[in-house]
Order: structure tokens, then C-alpha cells, then sequence
């Protein structure tokens, strides 16, 4: 794809079968604890995502391949960069009463997030990279704490200024580019396509359900790889710029 990002498989829950900018295998669960002690100063990056209903066309891991993406093409920018394992269950009450979906909440999240950077001494430091817009709030929380402590941890999550809210256009076109046989276009069908600010007080009440019977918040007609591919891209750019910023390359 274009830009600073590398091919990879954004499916893959290991970090991918991609090489860092030093040409290494960047994907923490392959490696032995020798090999990690070996290494130089080293940034881990965790992608976090989720499990939930994306329409009636995406996968239910939608948001935790976009994270896993971004990470990788992280550590193909960086030669000091690791991604460790990817947490695939996130914050998704509001999309409870869809079949598949899968929560751990907000305070188990929080608390998940806070152990696993205490167990990161390891490393010089950790990115948080979160694919679901749910799990901000326990994030934001969890950095607090981490920093409180004089830990050394970043969050970062994907913004697309005009992008619908959940399995529109969006999505759909970030997975054509990642995974296109994973989209079941046949499928895709418009959703509420109302502002957020509109539907919030809806949605907070009653959950997606309330707002949108499929699931969609948005609408799919339009998407495309190429559209998906330009997406990474500009993500991948402000993803390594705001790493670059928090910690210079080696």
C-alpha cells in the first residue's frame, strides 16, 4: 500500500508474518525471552480490539485486524518496535443483543490494560493501539494510572474526520483493502445514517439495537480497496508521527 505501511495480514493475532524497518520478525509471540532480552531498547506496541457485530457484512473482528494492521505498519516504519499479541475483546456493551458479540466491560478492560503495562519492564516503553472507538474511556483511564506511576505508555486510536460511525463506508473500505474475502458484499446494506450527535441519546439509552436494527451506523455503498488503501495510509502517517513525536527513532 501507499505510504509508510508494510504488507501484511491484518488477521493475524501474532503481529503478522511482516519485517520491521531492520528487516526482523516484529511479532512478539514467535519470539523466546532470550531473543526479546537480546534486543535493543524496544518499544511494544499492543494492538487492542474487539469482538462485536459489524453489519451484516463485516466480521466480528473487524476492529482488532484494523488494530493489528496498524501496528504492524508501525513496526515496518520503526526498527525499535515489537507487537506483541492482539487483545481481541474490548468495551462492547453498546452492541449488546447482536448474535457473536462479545464484552468484557469497561473496568475489565481498564484493569486488563493496567497489569499488562505493569508486566512490560521489559520494554522501553508501550503503544496502545485500540481499533474500537468503545474502549476510549478505560483506555484514557488506564494511561492515567500508567503515568501516575512514572510508566512510560502511549494510546493512540484511528480518527477519519468524515467517517460514518460503525461498518459504513469506512470500515468496509478498510477491510476491503486488508481482507477483501472477508466482506460479505451481497450484504452490505445501509444502516441509520442520522448524525451521531442524533442518534446519541438514543443509543446511550437503548444501544445500537435502538438506533439501527442492522447494526450499521452509516452506509457501505461507495467503499473500495482503494479507498481502504488510502485510509491505511493516512492512518499508518498520523500513527508513526505521533510515535515519532513521544519517542525520536533510535
Amino acid at each position: 500500500m501507499p505510504g509508510r505501511a508494510g504488507s501484511a495480514d491484518a488477521g493475524a493475532s501474532d503481529g503478522g508474518d511482516v519485517e520491521g524497518a531492520d528487516g526482523a520478525d516484529v511479532a512478539l509471540g514467535r519470539a523466546t525471552w532470550p531473543e526479546v532480552d537480546r534486543r535493543p531498547p524496544t518499544l511494544l506496541a499492543v494492538p487492542l480490539g474487539a469482538t462485536e457485530q459489524h453489519g451484516p457484512h463485516l466480521p466480528l473482528d473487524t476492529d482488532t485486524r484494523v488494530a493489528v494492521a496498524l501496528a504492524q505498519r508501525l513496526a515496518a516504519s520503526r526498527p525499535d518496535v515489537v507487537v506483541a499479541p492482539a487483545l481481541p475483546f474490548g468495551s462492547s456493551g453498546e452492541h449488546a443483543g447482536f448474535a457473536g458479540t462479545l464484552s468484557i466491560g469497561q473496568a475489565a478492560l481498564e484493569t486488563v490494560v493496567v497489569e499488562l503495562v505493569r508486566s512490560a519492564d521489559a520494554f522501553a516503553g508501550v503503544v496502545l493501539i485500540t481499533g474500537h472507538g468503545g474502549n476510549a474511556e478505560p483506555l484514557n483511564r488506564a494511561v492515567t494510572t500508567l503515568r501516575a506511576e512514572g510508566r512510560r505508555v502511549l494510546a493512540w486510536g484511528p480518527s477519519v474526520p468524515g467517517g460514518d460511525a460503525h461498518a459504513g463506508r469506512t470500515e468496509t473500505s478498510l477491510l476491503l483493502a486488508l481482507d477483501p474475502g472477508s466482506v460479505r458484499t451481497g450484504r452490505a446494506e445501509a444502516g441509520a445514517t442520522e448524525p451521531l450527535a442524533d442518534l446519541l441519546p438514543r443509543l446511550r439509552a437503548g444501544g445500537v439495537a435502538a438506533v439501527s436494527p442492522n447494526g450499521v451506523l452509516g452506509d457501505p455503498a461507495g467503499a473500495s480497496a482503494d479507498e481502504g488503501r488510502t485510509l491505511l495510509a493516512t492512518l499508518t502517517d498520523d500513527l508513526v508521527a505521533t510515535v515519532d513525536a513521544w519517542t525520536p527513532r533510535p
